[in-house]
């Protein structure tokens, strides 16, 4: 038997849907202030990696929502609807500077959903939602 005392693992990738790349690009890029990682493909089929500027090794792939030749024309039409309401994908940033973060983010033209606020269950975070839809939610961290 084999027994873990630390995790070796880490979060490298997690993938956002994105039905228009460029707008998905510049939102992470000039909004949010992500760096720009690897970029393949072309036109709507097309994987933009993204992640926090001095290359941390989490990322994050934006992606064309539903390209696997396995997913249905019925689950198709779910995923645009769920996209279409915010209720597909999102995803939790953190940051030590809060305020700062979301004016600069409100001043650069993103969507707010929700003010800096301090949350019942114990964290202060605000909301943003991207060009696909999906929800950003930034908490502040110690």
């Amino acid at each position: 038997m084999i027994t873990m005392t630390t995790s070796d693992v880490t979060i490298h990738q997690t993938f956002l849907p994105t039905g228009d790349p460029e707008a998905s690009l510049a939102f992470y890029r000039d909004v949010v202030g992500f760096e720009v990682r690897l970029d393949v493909g072309q036109g709507q089929m097309r994987w933009i990696t993204v992640g926090p500027a001095g290359g941390s090794g989490t990322s994050v792939v934006l992606h064309p929502p539903a390209a696997d030749p396995g997913v249905t024309d019925e689950e198709r039409r779910t995923i645009a609807e769920m996209m279409a309401k915010g209720t597909y994908a999102s995803l939790i940033l953190a940051t030590k500077d809060l305020d700062a973060v979301f004016e600069r983010m409100q001043a650069r033209g993103g969507e707010v959903v929700q003010e800096p606020v301090a949350q019942p269950y114990g964290v202060r975070d605000c909301a943003f939602r991207d060009p696909a839809g999906n929800m950003i939610r930034i908490q502040e961290v110690p």
